[in-house]
């Protein structure tokens, strides 16, 4: 704030307040190598001047930084540009002021030209550990990822989008870890519900209705160091345990169809997490996994959920809380 001797406090110092100060932005203004070895570096300054407890962070980076990234799909022979988050994270040593973290983006615009896939994030990481001189790194990408759906009768098809992540995690002994995200959104009718309703037609010739709900399951897979694991790997996982997808085209024949599917595979939440895992825990290639189903109630006003891992030592721990974000 200003004094009475028309000095400007800035940080502790004081600053002449010049009225002959520039005050319009210059565009033509050409920085200088002179001139940028004046520009104050913050960031590498001194440890003294770090604030708060002298610990390590865990993790310190970017969140939802976006940009197009190539991805390889399996109805085309080129790869698609897809829409990505990225949310991109290395740890920080208790004697250090701070990190790069326009460096995060720009290494993803140095490897724009290449077709994204987990195995990659390894390569992009091992930069970061060299480049921000960190001891722990990671990268995920979230993405929603189209694919062609065929209706259940009738000749229409229409694509579906999933939401998914790959997560590339390297510690401090350079272990790498590939993690594969995936949403799967089916119909869960109730085993109860349909009991009920047939107990009521057949004892006293009343038409019921049971109740069926949208429902989400999260599949979290890590996948072994040599072994590649696609989305269309764990669509097919998810579609051979759970049966009932949601549909995208539907005409008459399809929605009878849908019934008569809903019929077939009724299922509680926990019958979903359990046919999950499964399939899950038969695919070699998946060295761990978490599942987390949510059931969105037609009948009550809450959620049904539940939430199981393959329970490897040291593995996932089913410790998945946020259920909030399986709404759909």
């Amino acid at each position: 704030m200003k004094t009475a001797d028309n000095k400007l406090h800035l940080n502790g110092n004081d600053r002449q307040d010049d009225d002959r100060m520039a005050r319009d932005y210059d565009a033509s203004f050409v920085m200088s190598d002179d001139y940028y070895k004046t520009l104050p570096d913050v960031q590498n300054a001194a440890a003294e001047s770090i604030r708060g407890a002298r610990v390590g962070i865990q993790q310190v980076g970017i969140s939802n930084f976006r940009l197009p990234l190539k991805y390889a799909v399996s109805y085309r022979d080129e790869p698609l540009m897809l829409e990505t988050s990225v949310t991109g994270t290395v740890s920080l040593e208790a004697s250090r002021k701070g990190i790069n973290m326009s460096r995060i983006m720009r290494s993803f615009y140095d490897y724009k030209e290449q077709v994204f896939s987990p195995e990659l994030l390894r390569e992009i990481l091992d930069f970061y550990k060299r480049s921000m001189d960190t001891f722990s790194a990671q990268i995920k990408l979230s993405f929603s990822y189209p694919m062609m759906q065929q209706s259940l009768r009738s000749d229409l098809s229409g694509f579906q989008y999933y939401d998914v992540a790959f997560e590339g995690v390297v510690d401090r002994d350079d272990r790498f870890r590939k993690i594969l995200y995936f949403d799967f959104v089916y119909s869960s009718a109730c085993p109860c519900s349909a009991e009920l309703a047939e107990h009521a037609r057949d004892v006293r010739n009343v038409y019921a209705i049971p109740h069926s709900q949208r429902s989400k399951a999260r599949l979290r897979v890590e996948v072994e160091p040599e072994a590649e694991v696609s989305i269309e790997d764990l669509h097919a996982h998810s579609l051979a345990a759970l049966k009932t997808e949601t549909q995208v085209m539907v005409k008459r024949e399809d929605e009878q169809a849908f019934a008569e599917m809903n019929g077939a595979a009724v299922k509680f939440v926990e019958d979903a997490a359990r046919l999950l895992h499964e399939q899950l825990a038969a695919d070699k290639r998946i060295r761990d996994f978490e599942v987390a189903c949510a059931h969105l109630e037609s009948l009550h006003s809450h959620d049904a959920i539940s939430v199981i891992a393959k329970g490897i030592p040291d593995g996932f721990r089913a410790d998945f809380s946020d259920f909030k974000d399986l709404i759909c």
